[in-house]
């Protein structure tokens, strides 16, 4: 992977997970391939617990994962973007997100994440810390504001 320059990334990652923040980043993902008609790939990462086997049937969480990438195509039809979404099982979703991009060979990944301040002080979500530290392309973190 090689760092790509803002106005010439192509290939996008963005794990989504129904929240207004991942659909934000996805739109944002959209928006940026456009220039290059580059693809955006949007995943969906089910965390199997470890007393179940990884290839588990977990029925309710892939119906909800094929619900919010559905909701993810409807945006990429919104930006005139073809998005390509998978539904991927893993122990770690942040480890599943960082191999895939790699797989990949994309240019960036965007995170959205939501307003969270315990405590008064900010602090990025787990995953996203892990993706950020594990990640060798670029990784983009969407933080959307407070919602009133």
């Amino acid at each position: 992977m090689h760092n790509v320059p803002l106005a010439d990334v192509k290939d996008v990652l963005v794990p989504v997970d129904g929240s207004e923040a991942s659909l934000d980043a996805l739109g944002m993902a959209c928006r940026l391939v456009q220039r290059h008609k580059g693809n955006v790939f949007a995943i969906y990462v089910i965390e199997v617990d470890r007393s179940l086997p990884l290839d588990a049937d977990l029925y309710d969480e892939t119906a909800a994962g094929e619900a919010i990438l559905k909701n993810a195509r409807a945006i990429g039809r919104k930006w005139d973007t073809d998005i390509e979404a998978e539904i991927l099982q893993a122990r770690d979703a942040a480890q599943a997100i960082s191999s895939e991009a790699i797989e990949r060979k994309v240019d960036a990944v965007i995170l959205g994440i939501e307003y969270d301040r315990p405590f008064g002080e900010f602090q990025l979500q787990r995953h996203a810390q892990q993706v950020l530290k594990h990640t060798p392309c670029q990784v983009w973190v969407c933080r959307r504001g407070i919602q009133e």
